[in-house]
């Protein structure tokens, strides 16, 4: 049986499984699946429908619903849109905000106002922490630790001109270090460490430690 909050609104088609808790104040919308023994929290907005105008990108891909599985949780003034699979046993700290078309694989930790922008696969085991900015069209493989402040982009001439929108790539078990930038499409090897501050603008091997304005391998 779920256990609903105060003001909680659920919209016609919603779907709720056994030991759901649903938090003060917050809204579900249509195009959602809440699995067994998910908690939401309070002032949630769950399965947004993306909007935008002329001047945005449209996604061309057709929107489903936004699946939360088994055992996740979410803080307060959580934002989740439809259109996006989040895996078992995960959990989102407060203000955070995931975008449409994302995969979020099992027992990740997206942190409190961190970012995760559309079309962006994020493995399993993953933490990304508070204030962390996931760009869209980027692939984040498993086990891999995002630390607080980091910055992503996918667009490398800003607008300027056309350009295939293509974000990091970040390999299984990498370490990106605090407030470290990543330039559009950069490819981070698997267990490579980024060091704090650094901006990457090219690919980097496999189990190294790069570091610096622009990152270079330590030796």
């Amino acid at each position: 049986m779920a256990k609903i909050g105060k003001n909680v609104v659920i919209h016609d088609g919603a779907t709720v499984g056994e030991n759901v808790t649903i938090g003060d104040n917050t809204v579900v919308y249509s195009d959602v699946i809440l699995e067994d023994n998910v908690t939401i929290g309070p002032n949630n907005v769950i399965g947004i429908v993306a909007g935008g105008n002329d001047r945005m990108r449209k996604d061309k891909q057709s929107i489903t619903p936004l699946v939360i599985k088994s055992g996740t949780k979410t803080g307060s003034l959580v934002a989740l849109y439809a259109g996006t699979t989040i895996g078992q046993s995960c959990f989102f700290g407060d203000l955070s905000s995931v975008r449409e078309n994302v995969t979020i694989g099992d027992r990740t930790v997206i942190g409190r106002s961190a970012i995760v922008e559309l079309n962006t696969t994020i493995g399993s085991r993953c933490t990304v922490q508070t204030g962390a900015y996931v760009t869209g069209d980027s692939i984040v493989e498993d086990d891999v630790f995002i630390g607080p402040c980091v910055s992503m982009s996918n667009d490398k001439y800003m607008g300027a001109r056309p350009f295939e929108m293509k974000g990091p790539h970040i390999k299984r078990g990498a370490k990106i270090g605090n407030n470290a930038t990543l330039l559009p499409g950069v490819v981070i090897g698997v267990e490579t460490i980024v060091g704090a501050g650094a901006v990457v603008t090219k690919n980097t091997k496999d189990q190294v430690t790069v570091a610096g304005v622009p990152a270079k391998e330590l030796s």
